[in-house]
């Protein structure tokens, strides 16, 4: 019996040794796989987490959005739609005034500039066309002779005037 007990306390040691590695196995896979779920349910919660996060900080940008919609929308009396037009309207009209009454004042320096010149060219005109040698009296002699009917070169020869001279003091009398 001796034999039967020690064959079989042998196999019941090995039955239990190799019990044991199987438990020591399964719970070394036990515990890598926790590991490895726990890992991953931490990912997984991390992940949650922050897509919580983002929801929240959406949500927020969402409120503040409507609300920025809705003080926006709120409707304007007609007293402030005019005021808002007339202020959008004189931004936009107020360079083009400034522009014009510029433009007015170049044209009147302009028109200054023009007569002046205009005065100055019709004195040296003056100067030019009026013969010298023609007065007011000798004016008045040619007009009074050509009314009495003298033709042109007897009043030029009379007066000492040349026969434009004559013709001349005629036209600008309107008389010929």
């Amino acid at each position: 019996m001796n034999l039967e007990n020690f064959t079989l306390s042998f196999s019941i040691e090995y039955v239990v040794i190799i019990m044991a590695a199987i438990i020591l196995y399964l719970l070394y896979y036990v515990f890598t796989k926790d590991a490895g779920y726990t890992k991953n349910i931490r990912s997984v919660a991390s992940v949650v987490e922050e897509l919580h996060r983002e929801i929240y900080y959406l949500k927020k940008q969402l409120d503040q959005t409507q609300q920025s919609i809705q003080n926006n929308s709120q409707r304007m009396n007609d007293e402030e739609i005019y005021q808002e037009i007339e202020r959008s309207v004189y931004d936009m009209v107020h360079p083009l005034s400034m522009a014009i009454k510029q433009m007015q004042n170049n044209i009147e320096s302009i028109e200054v500039e023009i007569d002046s010149r205009m005065s100055q060219l019709e004195s040296g005109v003056k100067q030019i066309s009026i013969p010298s040698s023609l007065h007011a009296n000798d004016d008045e002699k040619v007009i009074s002779l050509y009314q009495q009917g003298v033709d042109i070169e007897t009043i030029s020869k009379e007066l000492h005037l040349s026969q434009p001279e004559v013709e001349f003091v005629l036209k600008i009398n309107k008389i010929k």
